[in-house]
């Protein structure tokens, strides 16, 4: 099944589903954006995601698809016509599919902990993580992307969204701790990455205004923890 109506349930704030819109956005595919309020969860998330409960949720004519790697996935494989997201040699799809799960389990995840962090100590070792899980990921794209301009190559790849999806909320988060995550001193080639994705339509179309990000993420310092993300 190629054809039939799309429908993305999400929440604005989340990367999750920040890289699930840019992946529809560079496949070309129109589809019907429906925000979801994660405090009072809809009957349709619900409907859709009973499992889990969160978004995002790709909703396929009669099919519902959750988790947001496994969405790139699916949107890649089924509109395969559109230029492939991953990589066409097995063992390159593994790595990729590998890198993006550490971005993840190393990256996103210190992400809260750092803004909720309860002493400066706590927080120090989480920003630690995280410039860590940087300089990992800066030597995941020499090798990726063998000296283009991006992790899939002369053109935006599946580890290009994954990561891509996040850097509002690493600009968000540097703002909130007072922390430098992104040091060109550190992770140069991810620096000059970082300057081409922003300057794609694919991340102008896609990525939430850094300052309103911020303004959540310090709503979240004191109130919904349990939300996250969004």
């Amino acid at each position: 099944m190629t054809e039939g109506e799309l429908k993305l349930l999400g929440r604005w704030s989340s990367p999750f589903v920040i890289r699930v819109k840019m992946m529809l956005e560079q496949k070309g595919l129109s589809y019907e954006y429906i925000e979801q309020d994660l405090l009072n969860k809809s009957e349709l998330l619900l409907k859709h995601n009973p499992i889990y409960k969160k978004v995002p949720v790709l909703i396929h004519g009669d099919r519902d698809i959750c988790e947001s790697l496994v969405i790139l996935q699916y949107i890649d494989e089924n509109w395969s016509k559109t230029g492939p997201m991953l990589p066409v040699d097995p063992y390159e799809r593994a790595i990729a599919r590998f890198w993006a799960g550490c971005i993840d389990d190393k990256l996103l995840s210190s992400f809260i902990v750092i803004m909720k962090a309860a002493t400066e100590e706590e927080k120090a070792g989480k920003i630690a993580d995280a410039h860590a899980a940087l300089e990992l990921l800066e030597g995941a794209f020499m090798k990726c992307a063998a000296g283009k301009d991006f992790f899939g190559g002369d053109v935006i790849g599946y580890l290009d969204v994954t990561l891509g999806a996040c850097l509002a909320w690493i600009k968000a988060v540097e703002r909130i701790s007072g922390a430098k995550l992104l040091d060109e001193t550190k992770v140069p080639l991810l620096m000059e990455w970082v300057k081409r994705f922003l300057g794609t339509d694919c991340a102008k179309n896609t990525l939430p205004d850094v300052q309103r990000v911020e303004k959540y993420g310090r709503d979240l310092q004191v109130t919904r923890w349990n939300v996250g993300f969004g």
